[in-house]
């Protein structure tokens, strides 16, 4: 005959802990993406004027938005 062990919980505080730590890793990441798509758009708008005014170039937004 067999036994099973049912006195463990499923989810123990470690494997909790991982799963807390994947999900604040996944809304990190999508913070940043969008953080890096409002800055793109933003500087999008901008006339190559004032992206002069700022020190930018058009071919710098990209590279402006992936630090931010």
């Amino acid at each position: 005959m067999a036994a099973f062990d049912t006195s463990r919980p499923f989810a123990t505080g470690a494997t909790a802990g991982r799963i807390g730590t994947v999900i604040a890793n996944l809304i990190g990441a999508f913070a940043d993406w969008n953080d890096a798509r409002l800055t793109r758009k933003s500087l999008s708008t901008l006339s190559d004027r004032e992206l002069d005014d700022i020190g930018l170039v058009r071919g710098d937004i990209e590279t402006v938005a992936r630090r931010f």
